[in-house]
């Protein structure tokens, strides 16, 4: 797979500035949530989004012109489990909607370190089990479900599936995971070995992220850290991520892991690809997302 002009002038221009939580570039807290928090609209004015609440936990419908209502993607923010939102996720989620046929929910899971694992976790679950039960034009049971997210949500879509599936509950045809963070033991070789490829994250803000999100609790704990997951049971997964990134082992490691336990698993490794390059306009992202509205089909096929 070649890659885009456009990828490379993306690497660049942004190599040009530093890396989130590089010397010279602190960790802080308050500039990622005001970067990761504000709200995005979609490309496309006829795209609906519809704000919802699901008990405690603020929603959004984000539905395109000719999508399914009853099928359902439960769409989870990255932000390192400290930060972001769904509604800085809309024009992805409307990409995914226009793209796959399908109604997403994106939802504004608890963060930490306000609130520390598994709090969000268990937004998630309950957030997935609501989707089952309520479309966006009101209560009405799913047809085929989905959970995807990224980054930090990536690690939340795997542990989401591992939690539903050991608490005997429904699980959805299929998961999605783009560019997981899945072990906060970080023990991931590439942490090292694509520290000068990665853009976004410098490997010394990962350890900040785990302490605010673990809050002294057990790395090893599959639900916190998926990479250790037994993936028995679980349904089809499609993993994506780009190989200059220093969380690339993550997903290798968890789709030999789900491999072994005997998943499916679509696991795509995008040369010269940024991490969540999905939402980043480039031609890859365009091809990336294609891939994921496949995957779904394929799984209802």
């Amino acid at each position: 797979m070649n890659i885009s002009p456009e990828s490379h002038a993306h690497w660049l221009e942004t190599r040009k500035y530093p890396q989130f939580g590089a010397q010279g570039n602190e960790f802080s807290l308050i500039t990622l949530r005001e970067v990761m928090e504000g709200r995005q609209e979609p490309a496309d004015p006829n795209v609906q989004c519809i704000r919802t609440k699901i008990d405690t936990i603020p929603g959004e419908w984000v539905v395109a012109p000719g999508a399914d209502p009853d099928l359902r993607l439960l769409y989870l923010h990255g932000g390192g489990f400290v930060s972001g939102s769904g509604a800085n996720y809309i024009p992805l989620a409307a990409m995914l909607s226009a793209a796959a046929k399908c109604a997403v929910l994106l939802i504004d899971y608890r963060l930490a370190p306000e609130h520390p694992f598994p709090a969000g976790l268990d937004d998630c679950i309950h957030a997935y089990g609501w989707m089952t039960l309520n479309g966006p034009t009101g209560p009405t049971s799913a047809k085929h479900t989905f959970i995807a997210g990224d980054s930090a949500g990536g690690g939340l879509t795997l542990a989401t599936l591992l939690a539903l599936r050991d608490r005997c509950l429904p699980l959805p045809a299929g998961g999605i995971a783009l560019s997981a963070f899945a072990d906060h033991t970080l023990s991931s070789e590439s942490i090292r070995s694509r520290a000068d490829t990665e853009l976004y994250m410098h490997p010394d803000s990962l350890g900040k992220f785990v302490q605010l999100y673990l809050a002294g609790g057990n790395a090893e704990d599959p639900l916190a850290s998926p990479v250790f997951g037994d993936y028995t049971g679980i349904p089809p997964l499609l993993i994506q991520v780009g190989d200059y990134e220093v969380i690339l082992d993550d997903s290798i490691r968890v789709a030999a892991k789900a491999q072994a336990d005997g998943v499916t698993v679509q696991l795509e490794i995008w040369p010269g690809q940024c991490h969540v390059f999905q939402i980043r306009g480039l031609p890859e992202s365009a091809e990336a997302i294609r891939h994921i509205a496949e995957f779904i089909h394929r799984q209802l096929a």
